[in-house]
C-alpha cells in the first residue's frame, strides 16, 4: 500500500523530497502548490505538490501525471493549474 500511496500522492506529512527543484508556486483557497522539475529523458513530466497546515502539522500531497513537456513555463503553468484542479474537487480530503 506504501507504493501505492507514494506513486499516487498519497497524503503524507513530509516536504518534497531531497534535491526537487521548485520552478512555481501559488497560494490557493489556503493551500500552497508548487510545480516541481521532474525529468523523464530529455523532456519534464508534469508534476507538483500541494501543502497545507491542519492542525499545527504540515501535509503535503505529491501529483505527478503523464503529461511530458520541454518548456519549464508550460510545465510551471499546467502544474499549478492542476493543483487548482485537484483542490477544487477534493479540498482536504486529499490529505486521507
Amino acid at each position: 500500500m506504501s507504493f501505492l500511496k507514494k506513486l499516487f500522492g498519497g497524503g503524507s506529512a513530509a516536504s518534497e523530497p531531497a534535491g526537487d527543484k521548485v520552478l512555481g508556486e501559488e497560494s490557493y483557497k489556503g493551500f500552497l502548490i508548487k510545480a516541481v522539475e521532474m525529468k523523464a529523458g530529455s523532456e519534464l513530466q508534469l508534476a507538483g505538490t500541494i501543502e497545507k497546515d491542519i492542525g499545527g502539522e504540515l501535509k503535503t500531497y505529491r501529483f505527478v501525471r503523464a503529461d511530458r513537456m520541454s518548456s519549464r513555463e508550460d510545465l510551471t503553468a499546467i502544474a499549478l493549474s492542476k493543483g487548482r484542479q485537484i483542490i477544487d474537487e477534493q479540498g482536504e480530503h486529499i490529505f486521507r
